[in-house]
């Protein structure tokens, strides 16, 4: 009997051991909320912290990384990502309220709302906001998420990050740099862990104000939908969905993607649309809002990976 061939090399041949998990080519449409995307070539999910800084530490420097959360605001393209995809799961979800100084610390990994949940029952408060943002508190610092007049740079006292190189950086929200919709912190960075500072109140007082929130988001949103939350940044003294309804963009579609009608602002997978039809979609709107409006709108939602090729679509058709 003749022995195999050998199987050319992998990118998991080239990473270093972990304690976490390496899945090769694994799937993101199942990750994201828009259900679309091709796959990760790598998708790593470190042990815990100290495995995630040995891996940055002895990862090789071209190989291409990607963080990502619960995929809320993400669009993966259909060619799917490159390198390796880090997502940082429980290990990274620790909630730990201080109710006597009122503060928070919060793994990267926790979800935002959950978050603004566990702050509440511990009468810290200030932080409600965040039950009206979608993804995990990793992604709420990278770009300073807010709603409802409340944003990460009123509340951030420390964040501590990861370097490309495993190292450690502890900042104040002076050295992170928040602007609008975004930090100065390298793109290669990874947050670790953040703690929020609030303030001391009834923990009913509190609830009241975070379901009054949950109440307006839920009536003026589209929710219950394959979406990516809020698709444009709000241009300087204007409003993104005024812009899109002016510009007649309401209810616009392509094939199963759709400019939500309930939200304009808010783009929507109706179910079968692909990463093109709804990158293709958005920037649809954009031309559309330039040409009566004279605005360029800037994407909110973060595009990541490689444009499906032609050729590829095919032979998956086949």
């Amino acid at each position: 009997m003749m022995a195999a061939a050998r199987r050319p090399s992998t990118l998991i041949d080239r990473l270093p051991p972990v304690r976490g998990r390496y899945t090769a080519n694994a799937p993101l449409d199942r990750v994201t909320w828009f259900r679309v995307g091709g796959p990760a070539e790598v998708m790593f999910r470190p042990a815990d912290r100290d495995d995630l800084a040995a891996f940055l530490a002895a990862c090789p420097a071209d190989v291409p990384l990607t963080v990502i959360g619960v995929g809320s605001n993400l669009l993966v393209r259909d060619g799917g990502i490159a390198g390796v995809v880090v997502r940082l799961g429980g290990p990274f979800a620790s909630i730990e309220p201080d109710s006597v100084r009122a503060v928070l610390t919060a793994g990267a990994g926790a979800l935002d709302a959950n978050v603004a949940l566990v702050a509440a029952e511990a009468g810290v408060a200030g932080i409600e906001f965040l039950v009206g943002v979608p993804g995990t508190i990793g992604g709420a610092l990278r770009m300073n998420a807010g709603c409802y007049g409340a944003e990460m740079k009123d509340v951030v006292s420390r964040a501590v990050a990861l370097d490309r190189q495993g190292r450690t950086h502890e900042m104040t929200a002076a050295d992170i740099g928040f602007g609008y919709r975004r930090s100065k912190v390298p793109p290669g960075w990874i947050f670790t862990s953040v703690t929020l500072d609030g303030r001391s109140d009834q923990p009913a007082a509190i609830t009241r104000h975070l379901e009054a929130i949950r109440a307006e988001r839920e009536a003026s949103q589209p929710l219950r939908t394959h979406t990516g939350g809020s698709t444009f940044k709000n241009p300087p003294g204007a409003k993104a969905w005024e812009l899109i309804d002016r510009a007649g963009c309401r209810g616009l579609h392509r094939g199963a993607a759709v400019v939500s009608e309930k939200h304009c602002n808010f783009l929507i997978n109706e179910g079968g649309a692909r990463a093109a039809d709804l990158e293709a979609l958005g920037e649809e709107v954009r031309r559309r809002v330039a040409a009566s409006t004279g605005t360029a709108l800037e994407w909110e939602i973060v595009r990541v990976g490689e444009h499906q090729s032609p050729l590829a679509a095919v032979e998956e058709a086949r």
